[in-house]
């Protein structure tokens, strides 16, 4: 019986693992997913459709919902982002510089908060490129040259392709997310009214009211289930036939009318 049960065993677990996936990622309908070719001029990027985000960062702005895929393979920089939402710093800053077909950036949270925010290191060359919807970490400018290694807080979105960022004067930005919901949203921030001093800051507040991480959750896909039900019903099925066989075969040896040699035996004994 035991022999049975463990070669069941293996073979529901071999059909599971050969169906469709025992675990996928739901559709263009989940926030962790990148949608195609076709719809991403509107509202993402060029990523592939078959991307998929472990962590997202939902900025809740007084003009709409951004959602921000983050890469894994940018561990310091995506690091840094998710741990400043965790702790809530993003919530109640603004978007301060805004230049139409260029960029939308906020997160100053020193300036804001007067919270410190330490530097960290530039993952370079950048392992994603500066394309519409990317988001990056801004660095420190002095005297009009870009500071290596001085990212803090304060990041951007892209609203057009500025591949050229990607190794700008040498040094380039480190691209750690991507726009996968409400890059309309993006746009329409883009055209708010700005100063004319040279600030390009936004005449009426753009403010992040909310920045939320999220870790995707698995879907297990239909196949799997239904394979895991069958393999599951089999297997009660075998457990309960051997245990009416072993009952059966137990009254055949207790009852001397359906076993004559039994009979027989005991009466040898007494």
């Amino acid at each position: 019986m035991k022999k049975s049960v463990v070669l069941l065993t293996i073979l529901v677990m071999s059909l599971s693992a050969l169906s469709s996936g025992l675990i996928r990622y739901a559709g263009a309908a989940n926030p962790f997913f990148v949608p195609s070719v076709s719809q991403v001029r509107a509202d993402a990027s060029f990523v592939s459709a078959s991307t998929t985000f472990n962590y997202t960062v939902t900025l809740d702005t007084s003009m709409g919902t951004i959602v921000i895929g983050l890469y894994d393979d940018m561990p310091i920089t995506t690091n840094n982002f998710k741990n400043l939402t965790s702790l809530g710093l993003y919530d109640g800053t603004i978007f301060h510089r805004v230049v139409q077909d260029f960029v939308i950036q906020g997160g100053d949270i020193q300036d804001e908060k007067g919270i410190v925010i330490p530097p960290i290191p530039d993952e370079l060359p950048t392992k994603h490129s500066n394309v519409r919807g990317s988001v990056a970490m801004a660095k420190e400018s002095l005297n009009s040259e870009i500071q290596p290694n001085s990212a803090t807080s304060q990041f951007y979105i892209n609203v057009a392709d500025n591949t050229y960022l990607d190794t700008y004067q040498g040094n380039g930005f480190s691209v750690f997310g991507q726009v996968t919901q409400g890059m309309n949203v993006v746009d329409n921030i883009s055209n708010v009214t700005v100063t004319t001093d040279g600030t390009d800051r936004p005449i009426q507040n753009v403010t992040i009211l909310k920045a939320t991480l999220s870790k995707a959750v698995p879907e297990y896909s239909l196949p799997a289930y239904a394979t895991l039900f069958i393999g599951t019903t089999l297997l009660l099925a075998i457990v309960q036939t051997r245990r009416r066989n072993r009952r059966a075969h137990l009254r055949d040896v207790r009852t001397p009318k359906s076993n004559p040699m039994f009979c027989l035996r005991c009466l040898a004994r007494r």
